[in-house]
């Protein structure tokens, strides 16, 4: 081989392991750079946005807290709530924070149960007098307390021959559930709900939203490790239910985000006025390793003067979220 080829040669191996090295660390630096939280949840207060989730390593004996002005750039805030302060040991998960009696409470899972904390702020400590779970005959997970017309309920995910979201009203001081309340809401009956024909079925990650007399429940199907997890809704004019399932379910998913595992997340309305939903995805559409990244999407319900409303949702909007 001439001189002068085996120089070409080797500059052109050379050029494609700089642009390799260059395409990679430009991956690597955007995958670094989000939010790593799954069954995310975000509470605005007093010009701030505050984010919770659940880690993606048990390592984390509890819940991390992220703050932003502008939803899309965030700072670690520390830990608003750990082991030690609050009932539990391991598996933190899907934490949901609101404000009641001018304090801010935690709604959240350990070991497969649902415990309530309290605070004097956002940022935390979230803690309890009595470290407690909330009482009920089998394991409970994925919380989310919702208050109407002077009732208290709490929406949650019951173990029990599968992932079946449950309503049931809780007391007014957040320590029990009223049991004889307790009915089932959603539970997963439909192809996109179980695309794997799993025998533990899986519905999960409830939310609602109330417009007008109507109740919206959003929830999401499908083990979180199935790329075709994604999340639907079912209506009702009772917070009790029965819920008729939206027949175009499911309304966000990798279809709409180009993203494996998309899914489980929780509405908030920003300073603007607008509806967002912060959810998960999986981290790589390559392989469900069990980590997730954290994203966020415009989604809701346009009225309709004498008519219900239409849902809606803007693809354009969808954005991770990442470091400041």
């Amino acid at each position: 081989m001439k001189r002068i080829d085996l120089f070409k040669l080797c500059f052109t191996r050379l050029c494609l392991l700089l642009i390799l090295t260059l395409l990679y660390t430009n991956i690597w630096a955007q995958l670094s750079d989000g939010i790593r939280v799954a069954d995310p949840t975000i509470f605005y207060d007093d010009e701030t946005y505050y984010l919770y989730g659940t880690a993606d390593s048990e390592q984390q004996k509890g819940f991390k807290v992220y703050t932003s002005s502008d939803k899309k750039n965030w700072k670690d805030a520390g830990i608003a709530l750990k082991t030690g302060d609050v009932f539990g040991t391991a598996g933190f998960w899907a934490p949901q924070v609101f404000r009641y009696r001018n304090r801010f409470y935690m709604a959240y899972v350990a070991n497969e149960r649902i415990a309530i904390a309290e605070s004097e702020s956002p940022l935390g400590p979230f803690i309890q007098k009595v470290k407690m779970e909330i009482k009920a005959p089998v394991k409970m997970i994925d919380p989310f307390v919702f208050f109407d017309s002077g009732k208290i309920y709490l929406y949650h995910v019951r173990l029990n021959d599968g992932n079946r979201i449950y309503v049931s009203e809780l007391e007014a001081d957040l320590s029990a559930i009223k049991e004889q309340t307790t009915i089932i809401c959603i539970q997963a009956t439909e192809p996109w709900e179980n695309t794997n024909g799993a025998n533990w079925k899986v519905t999960e990650g409830p939310t609602v939203l109330k417009i007008d007399h109507t109740y919206y429940l959003f929830y999401s199907a499908n083990d979180f490790r199935n790329p075709d997890y994604a999340v639907g809704y079912a209506s009702s004019d009772n917070p009790l239910g029965p819920w008729k399932k939206y027949k175009e379910n499911p309304v966000l998913s990798k279809v709409q985000t180009g993203e494996n595992g998309t899914g489980h997340g929780d509405f908030f309305t920003d300073k603007k006025g607008k509806l967002n939903y912060v959810f998960h995805t999986h981290e790589s559409n390559q392989k469900a390793n069990g980590k997730r990244r954290t994203a966020m999407i415009e989604m809701g319900f346009k009225p309709i003067k004498g008519k219900e409303p239409i849902f809606w949702i803007n693809t354009g909007s969808f954005y991770f979220l990442k470091y400041q």
